[in-house]
């Protein structure tokens, strides 16, 4: 065992021997004469400069031409240079002692467009947004910037001929002038050819239906973006590549035969047919057709896509002071036909509730934002108070809209057999209802932005054979706002209410519970709301919560935070008073999620002074 490990000290002594020797550090620069945007520039040219690879004279010389080169671009081309270096073979530093000279000024500005981009605003918006003027020093970068900002609006607005007929800069030190010229011809601009599909189990009609574009509009690659990242968010594809075929094979031309005149030319040794004669209007429109053609331009567009793997399982674990241990199993189909329906199942398993669902989605004419849903579930609460067994069937209607707003319209079965606090019941519900909702965030891991609100509606009745009658309003609104580079706002507000003539019938599902992680802080889960005269709890009809909280980060992810949330569920409007905590927490943005911790108080309970949260994953 040591001759083993004595053998590997050797190998890797001397491997390491063989390793290069770290880099030598740049030459520092001391600079008089001169300062600012130009004496950093000059800094920047020596930084690369390795003096033990120079003689002293070399070095010397070396270090007067990058700096004369440094100060170029700043309008500086007769500087006066002194260079002294530090004593030793090996220089630590150089001084430079910098007589600047005249500084060129701009003569001339001359820019134009050529080419179907002078009716194009965004090539002249950048010319106008040139930053230098005629009289002002010459400095080359905008210059250079300009040049690059037009090339790449070329690329991108589907001038693809386009090249500079004029780009000179002309510098006359001896009269501390400078004439800058710049034009680009642009050549006509191409528009969207054919969307050629290659490899999709998805049928190609309904991948059409998510073009940003028609053929034959103008070349945008933003559009060719746009159309990568919907195709991307149907969840249908394992990759997606969407690019223009902008090398065109050479056109493949019969060889050309000898017209008549030719074939009298030839004495008789070729024979020749005559070609059919066209009509009239058979060549003016061969001729506008090829007019147009070259007036537009246009360019195919190639997708090639791979499927996504049909079957997709995922296992998620966490705790939760609610609810304790807790586990999720999901199997997703996100396509199991060609016409890109979906089909995902979802198992929950906690000590308080167990639920087992499915959705299958059936997407409409724009599969991102259009689609009919089915739903079933079923689950099991066994919650202080609170014991339900419920069997679920829902259809709804979702759409999308532009705005980031998603409105479901549906209509749900529910049987729930339940038990809360004296009310026992059987009842079978079946009751439409609507639901808008908007979700923004940046960063949705640990958000330094976002807002989620939500609204919705449900009516039942026993017109339509529904064993309660009830009209059930929820709202939702929260908020998070980052303060500078270390502070963090979150708040929100909720409310419900229910209008029935008979709470008794109305199931535990549907009632109203505060308390929690993610409600009133300082009590327990779902522990706020009225009791009976046995002390159960019963829900609510009403409920309001409000919470308030604003972190500082300590340090890299580490954050600290204050909060008071209010709320309680309650029989009537205007209760008496709520139910308040307040506390402070930490929260860590692991690998896998932020993870929170709190300590709350709350203010009328007497019997928990303190009561500990625990939670994984982001505000919302």
């Amino acid at each position: 065992m040591e001759n083993r490990v004595g053998v590997r000290l050797i190998a890797a002594t001397l491997v390491l021997g063989l390793l290069p020797a770290p880099g030598v550090l740049a030459i520092e620069a001391r600079i008089d004469g001169i300062e600012g945007s130009v004496a950093d520039n000059i800094r920047h040219y020596l930084e690369g400069l390795d003096e033990t690879q120079y003689s002293r004279t070399r070095l010397e010389g070396e270090s007067r031409r990058r700096t004369a080169e440094a100060m170029r671009v700043y309008g500086y081309y007769e500087p006066q240079i002194e260079v002294r270096l530090a004593e030793g073979e090996a220089p630590e530093y150089v001084e430079l002692a910098i007589e600047p000279g005249p500084r060129v000024r701009i003569e001339t500005l001359d820019f134009r467009l050529d080419g179907d981009a002078r009716e194009d605003p965004p090539f002249q918006e950048a010319i106008d947004a040139f930053p230098l003027a005629v009289g002002e020093p010459l400095v080359h970068a905008p210059y250079d910037s300009l040049r690059g900002k037009l090339a790449n609006l070329a690329l991108e607005r589907g001038y693809f001929e386009w090249r500079y007929a004029d780009r000179r800069m002309e510098v006359r030190p001896f009269e501390e002038s400078a004439r800058l010229y710049l034009t680009l011809d642009s050549g006509p601009r191409y528009r969207f050819g054919d969307v050629a599909i290659s490899g999709s189990h998805i049928e190609p009609e309904r991948l059409r239906r998510l073009l940003p574009f028609t053929p034959g509009d103008p070349y945008l690659a933003g559009e060719l973006a746009s159309f990568n990242q919907r195709l991307g968010q149907t969840e249908w594809f394992r990759s997606v590549t969407v690019r223009p075929r902008l090398q065109r094979p050479p056109l493949a031309l019969e060889e050309a035969k000898p017209g008549w005149s030719q074939a009298v030319a030839t004495d008789g040794e070729g024979s020749y047919e005559l070609p059919p004669r066209l009509s009239g209007a058979a060549l003016a429109g061969t001729a506008a057709l090829m007019a147009r053609q070259e007036e537009f331009p246009s360019v195919p567009i190639d997708v090639s896509v791979a499927p996504a793997d049909r079957h997709q399982f995922e296992v998620g674990v966490g705790y939760a002071t609610d609810v304790g241990p807790r586990m999720r199993f999901s199997w997703e189909q996100p396509w199991i036909n060609r016409y890109g329906h979906g089909l995902d199942h979802d198992l929950y398993l906690s000590a308080p509730e167990q639920r087992f669902g499915g959705l299958y989605t059936l997407p409409l004419d724009n599969p991102q934002r259009d689609s009919y849903r089915f739903q079933y579930g079923l689950s099991h609460k066994d919650n202080d108070d609170t014991r339900s067994l419920e069997a679920t069937v829902e259809g709804a209607r979702r759409w999308e809209f532009e705005n980031g707003w998603i409105q479901h319209l549906y209509v749900r079965t529910t049987y729930e057999d339940f038990t809360q606090g004296s009310d026992s019941e059987q009842v079978l519900l079946l009751y439409p209802g609507v639901r808008w909702s908007r979700t923004r965030t940046r960063n949705p891991t640990f958000p330094t932005w976002g807002d989620r609100q939500q609204l919705s509606l449900e009516v039942s009745d026993g017109l339509w054979g529904s064993d309660a009658d009830f009209l059930r309003l929820t709202g939702e609104s929260r908020w998070i706002r980052k303060i500078g580079a270390n502070n963090r706002v979150v708040t929100g507000v909720g409310v419900g209410a229910i209008e029935t003539d008979d709470f008794s019938l109305i199931p535990p599902s549907l009632r109203f519970f505060a308390g929690g992680d993610n409600s009133v802080r300082g009590y327990g889960y779902e522990s706020l709301s009225p009791r009976d005269d046995e002390g159960d709890l019963t829900g609510g009809q009403q409920l309001f919560t409000y919470s308030l909280e604003w972190q500082h980060r300590v340090t890299g992810d580490w954050w600290g935070a204050a909060f008071v949330d209010t709320g309680d569920a309650f029989e009537d409007w205007g209760p008496d008073d709520l139910k308040t905590g307040a506390g402070l927490g930490v929260r860590w943005v692991s690998p896998v999620g932020p993870i929170r911790l709190d300590i709350a108080h709350p203010f009328d309970d007497e019997d928990n002074s303190w009561r500990l949260h625990f939670a994984i994953g982001p505000e919302f």
